[in-house]
């Protein structure tokens, strides 16, 4: 008796095993890069609560990272330390930047490495 190709219906096992695989690694990457871009949002408020500080024209650099520095810490903020922050700070004029990265390993060799970049200037130069 031969049967129809067009009654046979479903997955194979292969198939299904290979769509379990995908569908792991892409739930493993929204669960490894989540945190690491939630914890540059709390990086990005900080910042901007800095820069919407009324006398930041005014404020020295020892006084722009301590404000940093306590809103990063009230805020649990990882991964940015005081060699990221660069201050420039003249009177009138102030030029905040943070670079930083993070690597996230993944699984054997495979890591995933995000970089960031943020910043403002406030004044005239």
């Amino acid at each position: 008796m031969r049967t129809s190709p067009y009654k046979q219906q479903g997955l194979t096992f292969i198939t299904l095993v290979l769509l379990l695989g995908v569908i792991a690694f892409f739930t493993m990457l929204v669960l490894k890069i989540a945190p690491i871009y939630f914890n540059h949002s709390k990086v990005v408020n900080a910042l901007e609560a800095v820069e919407n500080t009324t006398d930041i024209t005014t404020m020295t650099r020892s006084e722009i990272m301590s404000s940093l520095q306590k809103r990063f810490d009230m805020n649990y903020v990882d991964y940015v330390t005081k060699d990221d922050i660069h201050i420039q700070a003249q009177p009138g004029y102030v030029k905040v930047d943070i670079d930083y990265e993070r690597v996230e390993h993944m699984v054997g060799n495979l890591s995933v490495l995000v970089e960031f970049h943020e910043g403002f200037e406030a004044g005239g130069k």
